[in-house]
């Protein structure tokens, strides 16, 4: 129980590390929350117009999650149902920075952060390709963000394990858990997108026969 708490309270410490708000400060002297949706993330640091600093907040708002997630699991030896607050406290943190004022970003990098200490390639691959193709459906979005999730879901109830030949990946009913509450937040950090319904974009309409 001391492990769980220990790693839970250092992943959302390290979580809650506003990178890519401070990235934005150090090397484009902006304040990044002033643009676009005034998320708090790296793509915002794109709107302010460096895409080298964009790379380096992505970078580290992947890591920022991945880093104590794959500590605990793979060297402390955190792999039963300890693990779930422990992969999704980062997450939360992110969305939750006491930086912040207890305000954070959409935690989608801190996601893919989680998941490549969790599955290393599997997941993340499968679910930034299918993030890839639906926002080019519907645009970059929370509903994109939700029909990813869905896939990852769908990879996990049915596909066999990519990763059994290496003892790596927990067992799956942790990664469920593990994905519903990590689910559950996505939807919270992209209300405003999901109160309306999805739509396709107009070069998806002008492909569709």
């Amino acid at each position: 129980m001391f492990e769980m708490l220990l790693w839970t309270a250092i992943g959302f410490a390290a979580g809650s590390l506003p990178f890519s708000v401070w990235v934005g400060q150090i090397a484009l002297k902006k304040d990044i929350t002033t643009y676009g949706d005034a998320n708090p993330g790296a793509t915002n640091v794109l709107r302010a117009g460096g895409r080298s600093a964009a790379a380096l907040a992505l970078l580290l708002d992947t890591l920022k999650a991945a880093i104590p997630v794959g500590v605990a699991y793979s060297i402390v030896g955190i792999d039963d149902w300890r693990l779930a607050p422990v992969a999704v406290a980062p997450v939360f943190g992110h969305a939750f920075s006491p930086f912040l004022r207890f305000r954070g970003g959409k935690a989608i990098a801190a996601t893919l952060g989680m998941w490549i200490a969790l599955t290393l390639w599997a997941v993340p691959t499968i679910g930034g390709f299918s993030l890839l193709i639906f926002t080019l459906l519907v645009g970059a979005n929370g509903w994109a963000v939700m029909f990813a999730n869905l896939v990852i879901l769908a990879y996990l109830l049915f596909a066999p394990t990519a990763l059994d030949f290496l003892n790596w990946q927990p067992e799956t009913s942790i990664l469920l858990a593990i994905w519903a509450i990590n689910m559950l937040l996505l939807m919270q950090r992209h209300r405003a997108d999901l109160s309306h319904p999805p739509r396709l974009r107009r070069r998806a309409q002008r492909a569709t026969p």
